[in-house]
């Protein structure tokens, strides 16, 4: 069976065959124009107010010690340590939540938390510090 599928504004026909897929033709996909509307006019009741979105986490300026690091973008479920705790090796700092599973940032040596970057509720990018351990 064959499929066209888009990513990111390019078709891929892609051939289907028990077990196996294989991609056939990658064309770009066509790209309608946008056609400019005029603003709107501010409506005269305001709009009932959305559900607070979550915030990001806060950037270290001065990180001491070893970071530890969001592998994945999420959101943070739980800290699991305090500040000036001892942890051992592959005890679980962090709960992180990310495409709807649960991954927990585990401890990558013994050490004690030096510093808690990332709160419970926060949303995080790959890269950002969680907690540092010295």
């Amino acid at each position: 069976m064959k499929y066209i599928v888009t990513v990111n504004g390019k078709n891929y026909e892609v051939e289907v065959e028990r077990g196996q897929a294989s991609i056939v033709k990658v064309a770009q996909a066509p790209v309608a124009p946008v056609a400019e509307q005029p603003a709107a006019p501010a409506p005269a009741d305001p709009a009932p107010a959305a559900a607070p979105a979550a915030q990001p986490a806060p950037q270290a300026a001065n990180v001491s010690g070893e970071p530890i690091k969001a592998p994945m973008p999420g959101t943070v479920l739980g800290v699991k340590v305090s500040q000036g705790a001892f942890v051992k090796r592959g005890d679980v700092l962090v709960i992180l939540e990310a495409m709807k599973m649960e991954n927990e940032i585990f401890a990558p040596r013994d050490g004690t938390v030096a510093q808690i970057v990332a709160t419970q509720g926060a949303s995080v990018n790959t890269g950002d510090v969680l907690l540092t351990l010295n």
